[in-house]
């Protein structure tokens, strides 16, 4: 079937009820609004938006966007960033996964391109699990790249070049400014902690902010339109291939597999936190 947009908020409800008479997976992209050199603010929105909608497209979901404001973390000292608590974020992520499951959305997948969303993002998947006996995922979108994708890159001009790309692919590449004024090779201010902020995963070690605005980060030389397509050109193939390595039919799927595996787990250990809410769908 054919669908006029996989955007939830861009369809009409009549095309949403219709989708879900044959399906119920939607890809929830959690963004957010933060200091990022010479890239707009959202951008780490942006990006996980594009995947989102490859994604959706590979294993015929929804995209719910719009999920722009989260913790952002060290970013903070930017007058720029919106800064929301991660308990804040979880109650809110939480309050919208209830919603799509109420509404019939049982598979969601939570993504983001954003380091510290782990942290509001993991929590309310297994909290959510504990209550509903419904597993839903998140796929931390940095993770991935790291795992299955190194060898796409050839500078980390490449790993800019998925930003500029998702612009793009979102109808937004006129967003990214034409500017050469934040590509520097300095290390962060904050690096002499490098060996305490290792002592956990990624922002979930420590508190800090950034002292120097350019600590987020240096970003490409983009003097004209034609560097900047050709960015665009070389990210929206990275997001693809990514996205194509990711087998979301498989992962969709293997969602479907491990309810029934829970439920299975539940019978034979009916003190396991959701085996109320499974044995009361039964």
């Amino acid at each position: 079937m054919n669908l006029r947009t996989r955007i939830l908020p861009r369809m009409l409800n009549s095309e949403v009820e219709e989708y879900l008479t044959r399906n119920d997976i939607i890809i929830v992209p959690v963004g957010t609004v933060e200091l990022h050199g010479g890239l707009p603010l959202d951008s780490e929105t942006v990006i996980s938006e594009a995947f989102a909608l490859k994604m959706a497209e590979a294993c015929d979901g929804l995209v719910l966007t719009g999920l722009p404001y989260f913790y952002a973390g060290a970013t903070a000292s930017g007058r720029g960033t919106v800064q929301v608590s991660i308990r804040q974020g979880i109650d809110y992520l939480g309050a919208i996964a209830r919603s799509l499951l109420r509404q019939g959305f049982k598979r969601q997948i939570y993504i983001s391109f954003h380091g510290p969303a782990h942290m509001t993002c993991s929590p309310m998947v297994r909290d959510f699990f504990d209550e509903t006996g419904v597993p839903i995922l998140y796929m931390d979108l940095t993770m991935q790249m790291m795992q299955s994708a190194r060898d796409l890159f050839k500078s980390m001009d490449s790993f800019h070049a998925i930003t500029v790309g998702a612009y793009d692919m979102m109808g937004r590449l006129s967003d990214v400014p034409l500017t050469t004024e934040y590509h520097h090779n300095d290390p962060q201010s904050c690096a002499p902690f490098n060996d305490i902020f290792a002592l956990a995963y990624q922002s979930a070690s420590i508190g800090y902010c950034f002292e120097d605005h350019k600590d987020h980060m240096s970003t490409p030389a983009i003097p004209d339109e034609a560097v900047r397509a050709a960015l665009a050109d070389e990210g929206r193939e990275l997001i693809q291939a990514l996205v194509s390595r990711m087998d979301m039919p498989h992962v969709v799927d293997q969602m479907r597999n491990l309810e029934a595996y829970n439920i299975e787990v539940a019978k034979k250990f009916p003190w396991v936190p959701y085996a109320g809410a499974v044995s009361s769908d039964s």
